[in-house]
């Protein structure tokens, strides 16, 4: 095997400066494919393995982010003193062999920890993404490169929702896994074959070739530094409504509105995947243009995209006619993931370069505990509860519930903005 290409000390062109972005947001899609199938396919594995929504909530929440959170802090720790592209290479690797198995499992345990495998690679992918980003792109590029990474979810969203549909209805379930799996292992060679390892710091010069720091160095720092805590906590909020709203929408249309799957599939497929994929690269373009002007503009405008669509988000799901619904649905879906490159971008700006992958993965471990752990599973348990009192509709006031958490994490980016002014932001 020829030895990796070692990490690239000159300026690298405008072009393969995107490329590698482009790369991986490519890895990112993959990620999300194989993270976000499970809302598609969510009903028919719940029929099939006679699971109720709280165990298929602790499936699609708290089991997977338990792994994908807690894993993610020590290899981040690695990533910082290692080849950045070779962990994203095996990460890649091992989810997207996880990803096949769960198509071979016979019952919810199985399901559980094949999950759990799912999780334990794509905790090794983003935070290392963030960093080598980070030293591709200056401060007042790096929230436009950084959404275009973010677009990668959407893009995951979309051939999840657009192709998880048909796959229920027309090959079942399990091959649907086996479709959406192997494709990653295509793409960490393209990875390998193409991308480079950049110099750490490249665009903080003063800052080149310094060792990392501590995990308790890189905690104590961001949680002493009060605009990045609460850009932490405020994405961990806005992470445990968009998750329990990505995971648990299908299920709802389905039910409250009795949606096929492949139809279900399609309309996510444009709402979520394409609305939300432009609302996402606004974001970056948005916010950095304001924030040239007036840095606290870069969390005052993710606090007024956490609020204003809120009437629309409610309308969605109250109203029973399912066209009007997925007509109030557009603009609460381009923005509910708005807050996610502008804050994972002020989060690697604020802190020092050293922490840069650590950083993006204490900000996800919170984001995943609270958002991706225990939105689902608390959206889940609600459902459960007012089953006896709603019915099949329990689901839908389950969610109206949890819209409201977002203006709890508008109040964090306010606050966040007060201490922004006077930062190198």
């Amino acid at each position: 095997m020829a030895a990796p290409l070692a990490p690239s000390s000159s300026e690298p062109s405008n072009a393969y400066r995107w490329y590698s972005v482009g790369i991986l947001a490519l890895i990112y899609a993959s990620s999300s494919v194989d993270r976000q199938i499970m809302g598609i396919l969510l009903q028919p594995i719940k029929n099939e393995l006679g699971a109720s929504d709280t165990q298929m909530g602790f499936l699609v929440g708290l089991t997977f982010a338990l792994f994908y959170a807690t894993l993610g802090m020590p290899i981040a720790m690695f990533a910082d003193r290692n080849n950045r592209r070779n962990v994203i290479a095996a990460a890649i690797s091992v989810w997207s062999i996880m990803t096949v198995a769960c198509g071979f499992v016979t019952n919810f345990w199985q399901m559980a920890l094949a999950r759990m495998g799912v999780a334990t690679g794509e905790a090794g992918s983003t935070p290392a993404s963030h960093s080598m980003i980070s030293d591709l792109f200056g401060p007042h590029e790096r929230a436009s490169a950084l959404a275009l990474f973010s677009v990668g979810a959407n893009v995951g969203l979309l051939i999840s929702y657009l192709g998880g549909g048909w796959m229920v209805d027309n090959i079942g379930w399990r091959s649907a896994f086996y479709v959406v799996g192997l494709p990653g292992l295509l793409i960490a060679g393209i990875l390998l074959l193409t991308v480079r390892e950049p110099a750490r710091g490249a665009k903080e010069a003063a800052l080149r070739d310094v060792e990392p720091v501590s995990f308790g160095e890189t905690v104590s720092f961001m949680f002493r530094h009060p605009a990045i805590r609460h850009i932490v906590f405020g994405k961990a909020l806005g992470g445990f409504v968009s998750y329990g709203l990505i995971l648990w929408v299908p299920a709802f249309l389905a039910r409250s509105h009795g949606i096929s799957a492949t139809r279900v599939g399609f309309t996510l497929a444009m709402v979520l995947g394409v609305g939300g994929a432009i609302g996402t690269l606004l974001s970056g373009r948005i916010v950095d243009a304001l924030g040239r002007r007036d840095p606290r503009w870069r969390v005052w405008a993710i606090a007024i995209s956490n609020i204003a669509p809120l009437p629309l988000s409610i309308g969605f799901l109250v109203v029973d006619d399912f066209n009007l619904a997925i007509g109030l649905y557009v603009l609460p879906a381009m923005f509910g993931a708005f807050y996610i490159a502008p804050s994972a971008a002020l989060i690697q700006q604020l802190v020092d370069v050293r922490m840069r992958a650590l950083a993006s993965a204490i900000s996800m471990f919170m984001t995943n505990m609270i958002g991706m752990g225990l939105g689902p599973q608390g959206v889940g348990i609600m459902s459960d509860l007012l089953e006896p009192h709603f019915g099949t509709d329990s689901l839908r006031w389950a969610l109206v519930i949890f819209l409201f958490v977002n203006v709890w994490g508008a109040l964090h980016f306010v606050l966040a903005g007060r201490h922004l002014k006077n930062s190198h932001a």
